[in-house]
């Protein structure tokens, strides 16, 4: 079965058993959680149930799509995402973004931890990325375009939604949220850098780096959906008092950015049209 296919028949078989057209699609990475607690769930789908979905290998992320209300929209959200380095191409990483666009959605949110490379970030900061830097091995759009869902060359002058970020800014402002604007730079993992990597990756302009975000940002671009992300800062990436990276810590430094960053996307979509 073709890749067009398969998205059809995920797309379908997800209809088949929900009677749900969400509105807004959200990829739950790291620090966004919490906010499966806020959506008024209507149904779930196990990412195994679904064809030719792929299945999340990282602890810290269930596997399914949750269906609901949240600040008065409709919303699917992926509760555990796919990356790269555990083994998929960027084909199967980017496949629920394609669904979630067929399933209806008009906007796509995304959360994620990132290290901060920005030496005036704090740890449990929060970043609004406003541009990226792709520094993984492998382009979602490369192979044939799917001509169905856009042109062979997307244009990429406003990945992030301005009028997103600006909301945004506005709402940690009001909220008093430790929230920054950056760029944010993607590698393919599973290590962190090297402190000469670190380095190189503050010089070529970049405030956090991370595993994740810029396959599904580009495909949600390919469509012509408008994207807002955010990015958790788990840790300091200061090439010079570098310090060894434990999970712990970067788990727990996401669960204390939470809450600020569940506040800034229920504003932000109860302000969609």
């Amino acid at each position: 079965m073709d890749y067009i296919s398969q998205i059809n028949n995920a797309t379908d078989y997800i209809q088949s058993q929900i009677q749900f057209k969400p509105q807004v699609g959200i990829i739950l990475g790291t620090g966004l959680g919490a906010l499966v607690e806020k959506i008024e769930v209507e149904f779930h789908l196990d990412y195994k149930d679904i064809p030719h979905f792929p299945i999340s290998t990282v602890e810290s992320h269930s596997g399914r799509l949750i269906f609901g209300m949240l600040s008065g929209k409709r919303i699917v959200a992926m509760q555990g995402r796919f990356h790269y380095y555990e083994g998929y191409d960027m084909r199967q990483v980017t496949f629920p973004v394609r669904v979630m666009k067929q399933l209806g959605i008009e906007t796509l949110f995304v959360s994620n931890a990132a290290g901060g490379v920005n030496l005036s970030f704090q740890v449990a900061d929060l970043m609004v990325i406003e541009d990226h830097i792709d520094l993984t091995k492998e382009n979602p759009l490369t192979g044939k375009n799917l001509d169905e869902f856009g042109g062979r060359f997307p244009d990429m002058s406003e990945p992030y939604s301005r009028k997103l970020i600006d909301k945004a800014l506005e709402i940690a402002k009001e909220s008093g949220i430790r929230c920054h604007e950056g760029v944010y730079a993607g590698v393919s993992g599973p290590n962190l850098e090297t402190r000469a990597e670190y380095r190189f990756i503050r010089t070529i302009g970049a405030d956090a780096v991370g595993m994740s975000t810029i396959p599904e940002v580009i495909v949600a671009r390919h469509m012509n959906l408008p994207v807002f992300a955010i990015s958790a800062i788990t840790d300091l990436c200061d090439p010079d008092h570098l310090e060894v990276a434990e999970i712990s810590k970067i788990l727990a430094a996401a669960a204390k950015a939470e809450r600020g960053m569940t506040t800034i996307i229920q504003q932000l979509i109860a302000s969609l049209d």
